[in-house]
Parts: structure tokens; C-alpha cells; sequence
């Protein structure tokens, strides 16, 4: 029970103030707010406010010009360990790839020489061993690390904190995990995991490393806040997107179209900083392993398809069968979207609640699955005789067995003979994109080959994709486009009869299709194909079937990691607010819950009452004036209620206000001490021991609260409220009456901050503060009421005194 005085404090302050929105306990009814089921699962908001207390300033003041130089020298200083980090996480994790993949296919082929059936059991069993323990690692280790990523990262980055999605044993399970599923052969790709490692990588440093592993240093613990902390993880996505493609500017408009939602020009430079130092660390590697220090890596592995030497020129009649590349890739990326959509479900509503027994099944079964169409699909093909090759050419027909390439001899009975599934299906994903790019391969693949593989390599996409493995769909939805596209390009060829053109070219537009039509990104996808191609004659085209491919799709469903987040249960605030809340009010979104606040000075008893009888994360505190009104002064976050309460320090005998907020109550708690470790709960009310004398005791509140939190007037727009939270990145706004009155207007000119000299650090903001009736109407005359400072337009500045 409540005393009497804190139950008199919460009637007086539901007399002034409106009810707040539970975002925590609401349901979802399509207005974006959160759901129990969301709750309970252990998803919680961030805070991305700058929680201006005396604690905070106190810190600020002791620190001048130089600390500001240190802070950004930091900055600087971690963007480059961000890039060094995750250039080499891709470097390890390619090596390994095109490793275990040269010896499986070597020691395939060798096998075949004497025995097909011993070949064939021995590929199974490796592609087997390598997903078992790729599966393993998810499992009983690192579950976070299971899928892509991108989706948790852009919830994080939207201000979702999912736990254990950045800790380092999640980045043991990305690395490792997606190494045994890639290198085993599944319809998955490594570059949406990189995106993830990179972005774990950077949480790993922004808070010194994992102190569970006793991995973790101090000179490294320097950003506490989860501003900062959102703001390296946002090098680490671009760093992961740079690293997978080679792509450092693809790598920068990724992050900025996909996954961030907020942007600032600092942090532009940052980002392409750290995209620019991975995309050396990757050169310097590749020129390290150019001279056989990697095994089978060799010149492959890295994606770099270079077709420079494609086709140079296109006429107007080509347009149309690009168009209708454009028109293929929307269709099957929404379809994709579509099928994914069910199997995901399925998989969640009845398989994975079976167990980790079932998931390690799963993917084993798969494995075998694809193990079994990729060696037999090739076996019942037909070899094609090699073509005449120019004297110059570089390329070989055939291929020795277990070298990457084009035209590989697999089940030919002559030495002049080819297989182009082999070609396909006997390769890296890598390898077989390159061999899909190549120019100047004119009817190397039959349209029956390229039909057979897009048909089987689409069916198992859909069915691996949300397996309990580390899985990207970059690869994956450029190997489906270019078939279809190198389809297109064969009934091209044989239409127009012209030397000019290229099935390679036809290729690559496709896989920018369906990356257009299933992710539906534009700018950072037509600059990763781009860069990743190495030939900019080709952008228009690419920009065209992207168009294309995107407003296709959009007719049937979102992107794919749009959907995808949507059935993890991340609560997502979407750039666009939803069109019925353009007829809701901030009050009618409070809807009629109570209003759980806090006095100024609270006893000990009772804010353990109120932090155990619910999961509210953040408490208006209510103070009165002098006639007895209430006044809320604050906002008192849970996390820091909880300090307050372990840390004892600020327990007093007294009910009365210390009165003092520039003393020792805010000096003896360093700010720092109130952040919460990344991606976790940190401590509960139940991790606390108090006493019976500390339930006694009371805490003044003053020192510790954000006393100037973000307030809204209840009849305004929930559109307006909408872009409001989600532009500032808030966690809590205050729903409040209409203000009284107005004691000032703040515009553009108030805003030019001026420096009184050049070794002063003060500034001075020009005030508008109205002090009388004559004043305020001398203002308005002089800036112009209706074109100027508009009241009702304006900033009110409400009076709270």
C-alpha cells in the first residue's frame, strides 16, 4: 500500500496533466504501439535523449575545449578500429569459405575419377559436417546469431534494444556460423551476417569489450551513452556492407537508405572513414593472398565481378527486354517476399517450438537435400562441346577438375566436353556469379540449364532462408536474377542477331532486379552493382530495371527485411506514420490507463512499490508550487530510480527537499554510472537488498531527473506527435493540456549562437522572453506576426514555473 501523501500527489497531478502513452504495455492495433507479446519477449526502447540532469552537467562543466577534441579524436580513433575489425572478420570469413570449398571440390572431383557413388558420399558428408556445425554454434551458443541480422540491427538503430543481438558471443556465432553454412553449400550468403559482425564489432568497442569473457579493457570503455553507442554501430553496418561487396560507397548509402533513422552530416564522415579504411585492410589482404599464402583463395573470393570488358554500347531496341527483366524481378522478389513470409511462419508456429533438436534436423536435412541437387541435376544433363576459343582468350574449355572457372568437365565421356550445370552448380556462389557475368561466353549455358537451375536454386532460397543458420540473401538473390537474366539475354541474342551483345550484361541486370524487387532499395543497391561490376556504362540500365523492379513489388508487399521484421516482433517506427492517425489526437493514444508519477522527494517504500507492480520505464515527477498546484518538474527513467536505489547514496531521513541541486547530491553519482550495459537489462528491482531502515527513507529525486522532457499538448495530430518521436529518437513524450500562456517564441534568429570572445567557451543564446504585454506586442510588430513568429506555428515555450 501507498501512503496517503504519494496517493494525494497522484490525484493532484491527474488534475493538471493528461495520461501518458504505455508504449511498454499497449497493444498492437496498428498505430505503432508495442504489444505485451513484444514485452515479453525482452524487447525494450533506448535511450537516444541527451538526459540533461545536474548529475550531467555537474560532468559537463568540469570538462573544456580540450575534452571536446578528445571526445571527437575517440570518435575518429574507433571509427578506424571499426574499419581494421570488420575488414578483417571478412577476410577471415572469405578465406575460410573459398578453403573448406577448394577441398571439398577437390577431393570431390579426385574421388570421381574412381567411383561416382564414392564422390557423391563423400560431398554429402562434408556439406553435412560443415552445416552441422554451423547449426550447433546457433543452437547451444549464440542464438542471436541465427538469419541475416540486418533486421535486429535496423530495429537497434530505430531504437529497439533486443538483447543479446551485439554481444561478443553473437559475433562468435556470426563469424564461425556463417563460415560453416556458406562453406557447406546452402542457398544462403555470407554478406547480410558481415553486416552484422561489423555492426557487433563496433558495440563490442563502443563499450570496451565483453566483460562476461573477460575480454575488456578501460582506455576502450569511453562512449556510455546509447546515442554513441547507436552511432558506431552505424559504422559497423557500412563497414559490414563495404567488406561483403567491396563497395566503400555502397557500403555508406546502405546504412544511410536501410538501416539507419537518424542522420547526422558528422557521422556521414565517420561512416565513410571506416568504410574507406575496410576497403584497404580487404586490398592489402588480397594482394597478401595473391601470392599463395591463402590456400584455394587465389584471385577469387572477395566479390569483385569485373566485366569492363562486357558489352561497351546498347541500342533503343534493347530497352524493351531490359524492361521486361525489370518486370521478371519485381514478380519473383515479391513472390519470394511472399513464400518466405509463410515458411517463416510455419517454422515458428510449429517447427522451432519443438526444440534445438529440431532446428539441428532441419538444417541437416536441408544440407543433404541440396547436397543431393547440386551433384545429381548435373548428372542428368547431357555435356556440350567446348566452342572455338580466340587465340588471345584467357578461357579454358575445359576446366581441370576442381578449378574454379567456366566450362567444368564433370561426367563427360570426351576430353573436349563440357557440363553447364556443373558450371553452376560446382562452384562458390562467387565463382558461379562470375562465370554467370562473364563476357564474351556467348550459348556457353542452354536455356534448359538456366531454367533447371533457377527453378531448383529459387526452391531451396525460400526453404533455407530462416533456418537456425547465419544467412544473407545478397548472394543468393544475384545468383536467381542472373539466371533469368542470362535467359533473357539468350532470347535477346537470337532475336536481334547482333555481335554487340552480351548475355553477361543481360545477367547482371537481373540480379539488380530482384535484389530491386525483393529488397526494394535504389540508390546504395545500383551503387554496390556498380562498384561490384567495375563498369559505370552500365548504370543507366541498372537504374532502369531497379526502378522498375521496386514499383513492381511494391504492388504486392514491402521489402524483404521490412517483412522479415515485422514477423520477428520488432516494433519498428516506419518513416511514414500510418493514415488513420491523421484522425487520432495525443490524448486519444493515451488511451485510459493511469498515470504512474512520482513526488520530488519519494520514500524508499514507495518507489519500490510502484517499480514492482509494473514494468513502466519512465515516471513523471510531480512537484507543487506554492498556492498548492501541481508541477511536474521531470522525468525519472527506471534505470536510474534503480541506481539511485542500489547505490544508497542519495537516502535522506528527511521528506523535505535537500535543496541542493548544484551540491553534494549530484556530485556523489558520476553520470556514467546510470548507463546500462549495451544490448542487456542491466539490474532489476529484485537484484536490490534493502533494509527495513532503508525502506524508511527518501530520496530527493531533483538532482537525477531529465527536467526538460518533451511535452506535446493533447489535442495535437498523432501524425505530428509520430514525426516528432521518431525524428528525435525519444522514448517518452509528456501528453499535456493546452498551455495557458506564452512567455516567449523562439525562431531561426534566436538561434545564431554568438561567441563573446575567441578563448571564451560560454555562449549566449538571444533571448525572447516576454515580460509584458507592451513588449510581446512591440515584438510582433517589429518580426512580423503572420509571416515570422506565427503563435500558434512556433515553438511555445509553455510556463512551468
Amino acid at each position: 500500500m501507498l501512503s496517503n501523501h504519494f496517493e494525494n500527489e497522484m490525484d493532484m497531478a491527474r488534475l493538471a496533466w493528461s495520461r501518458l502513452p504505455h508504449s511498454e504495455d499497449g497493444e498492437l492495433d496498428g498505430v505503432g504501439l508495442l504489444s505485451t507479446s513484444s514485452n515479453r519477449n525482452g524487447v525494450e526502447s533506448l535511450d537516444y535523449e541527451v538526459i540533461e540532469n545536474y548529475a550531467y552537467r555537474e560532468e559537463q562543466a568540469q570538462r573544456g575545449k580540450f575534452f571536446v577534441g578528445y571526445n571527437v579524436a575517440v570518435k575518429w580513433f574507433f571509427a578506424l578500429l571499426i574499419g581494421i575489425g570488420t575488414g578483417l572478420a571478412a577476410v577471415f570469413i572469405n578465406i575460410s569459405v573459398e578453403n573448406f570449398a577448394g577441398w571439398k571440390f577437390a577431393l570431390t572431383f579426385n574421388i570421381i575419377q574412381k567411383s561416382y557413388l564414392a564422390g557423391f558420399l563423400m560431398y554429402i558428408l562434408i556439406n553435412l559436417a560443415l552445416v552441422f556445425s554451423s547449426v550447433y554454434i546457433i543452437t547451444h551458443f549464440a542464438p542471436a546469431a541465427a538469419g541475416s541480422g540486418i533486421p535486429e540491427i535496423k530495429g537497434y538503430l530505430n531504437g529497439i534494444d533486443i538483447p543479446g543481438i551485439l554481444l561478443f558471443r553473437t559475433l562468435i556465432g556470426k563469424i564461425f556460423g556463417s563460415i560453416g553454412s556458406v562453406g557447406g553449400g546452402l542457398a544462403l550468403g555470407k554478406e547480410g551476417p558481415l553486416v552484422h559482425t561489423g555492426a557487433c564489432i563496433a558495440s563490442l568497442l563502443g563499450q570496451g569489450g565483453s566483460t562476461k569473457y573477460h575480454l575488456s579493457s578501460r582506455w576502450l570503455q569511453f562512449f556510455k551513452s546509447d546515442r554513441d553507442r547507436r552511432d558506431l554501430v552505424t559504422c559497423g553496418c557500412a563497414a559490414g556492407v563495404a567488406a561483403a561487396f567491396r563497395a566503400p560507397v555502397g557500403g555508406v548509402l546502405f546504412a544511410l537508405e536501410e538501416v539507419t533513422s537518424w542522420w547526422r552530416s558528422q557521422l556521414m564522415w565517420r561512416v565513410f572513414f571506416t568504410s574507406a579504411v575496410v576497403a584497404v585492410v580487404v586490398r592489402v589482404a588480397m594482394g597478401w593472398c595473391k601470392s599463395g599464402n591463402c590456400g584455394h583463395f587465389g584471385g577469387g573470393g572477395f566479390i569483385i565481378w569485373d566485366i569492363s570488358d562486357g558489352q561497351e554500347d546498347y541500342s533503343f531496341e534493347e530497352l524493351l527486354p531490359m524492361a521486361v527483366i525489370g518486370i521478371i524481378g519485381g514478380l519473383l522478389g515479391a513472390l519470394f517476399n511472399q513464400l518466405t513470409i509463410y515458411v517463416t511462419r510455419w517454422r515458428r508456429n510449429y517447427l522451432h517450438k519443438k526444440g534445438n533438436r529440431v532446428k539441428i534436423y532441419e538444417a541437416c536435412l536441408i544440407s543433404v537435400l541440396t547436397s543431393v541437387i547440386s551433384f545429381g541435376l548435373p548428372l542428368l544433363r547431357n555435356c556440350s562441346p567446348c566452342p572455338d576459343s580466340d587465340p588471345g582468350s584467357e578461357i579454358e574449355c575445359p576446366r581441370a577438375p576442381g578449378v574454379d572457372g567456366n566450362y567444368v568437365n564433370f561426367y563427360c565421356g570426351k576430353d573436349k566436353e563440357y557440363n553447364d550445370l556443373a558450371t553452376i552448380f560446382f562452384n562458390t556462389q562467387d565463382d558461379a556469379i562470375r562465370n554467370l557475368f562473364s563476357a564474351k561466353t556467348i550459348h556457353e549455358f542452354s536455356a534448359k540449364s538456366l531454367l533447371t537451375f533457377l527453378v531448383m536454386f529459387y526452391t531451396l532460397a525460400v526453404v533455407t532462408f530462416g533456418t537456425a543458420v547465419p544467412a544473407g540473401q545478397f548472394v543468393p538473390g544475384i545468383m536467381i536474377g542472373s539466371t533469368y537474366g542470362r535467359l533473357v539475354g539468350i532470347f535477346t541474342v537470337n532475336h536481334y542477331k547482333k555481335l554487340n551483345i552480351d548475355e553477361g550484361t543481360y545477367a547482371l541486370l537481373g540480379a539488380a532486379s530482384f535484389l530491386g524487387g525483393s529488397m526494394r532499395m535504389t540508390v546504395s543497391l545500383c551503387v554496390i552493382m556498380v562498384e561490384i561490376t567495375n563498369n559505370l556504362k552500365l548504370l543507366p540500365l541498372i537504374m532502369l530495371v531497379l526502378l522498375i523492379s521496386k514499383a513492381v513489388g511494391d504492388v504486392f508487399n514491402e521489402g524483404l527485411y521490412d517483412e522479415q521484421t515485422r514477423l520477428r516482433g520488432i516494433p519498428l517506427l516506419e518513416s511514414r506514420p500510418k493514415y488513420v492517425m491523421r484522425k487520432m489526437t495525443a490524448r486519444e493514444a493515451c488511451g485510459n490507463q493511469k498515470v504512474l508519477s512520482l513526488p520530488r522527494v519519494v520514500k524508499v517504500a514507495d518507489a519500490v512499490s510502484i517499480l514492482r507492480s509494473n514494468k513502466h520505464n519512465g515516471f513523471p515527477v510531480v512537484d507543487h508550487t506554492r498556492d498548492g498546484e501541481p508541477l511536474v518538474i521531470g522525468l525519472m527513467l527506471r534505470s536510474h530510480l534503480l541506481v539511485l536505489l542500489q547505490s544508497k547514496i542519495g537516502f535522506q531521513h528527511s521528506p523535505l527537499p535537500s535543496h541542493s541541486r548544484s551540491g553534494s547530491g549530484a556530485i556523489r553519482h558520476n553520470f556514467s554510472e546510470f548507463a546500462k550495459p549495451v544490448s542487456s537489462k542491466g539490474i532489476s528491482i529484485d537484484d536490490i537488498y534493502l533494509s527495513s531502515e532503508d525502506l524508511e527513507m527518501y530520496i530527493d529525486l531533483a538532482p537525477f531527473l531529465n527536467p526538460s522532457p518533451y511535452v506535446v499538448p493533447e489535442d495535437m495530430s498523432l501524425t505530428k506527435v509520430y514525426n516528432l518521436f521518431r525524428q528525435l529518437g525519444l522514448r517518452h513524450i509528456f501528453v499535456v493540456p493546452r498551455a495557458s500562456r506564452v512567455i516567449g517564441v523562439i525562431t531561426r534568429k534566436d538561434l545564431l549562437i554568438e561567441e563573446e570572445s575567441e578563448d571564451s567557451a560560454t555562449m549566449e543564446l538571444q533571448s525572447t522572453s516576454v515580460r509584458g504585454q507592451r513588449h510581446k506586442t512591440r515584438l510582433l510588430e517589429e518580426n512580423g506576426a503572420d509571416a515570422e513568429r506565427p503563435l500558434l506555428n512556433g515553438l511555445l515555450v509553455q510556463n512551468q514555473r
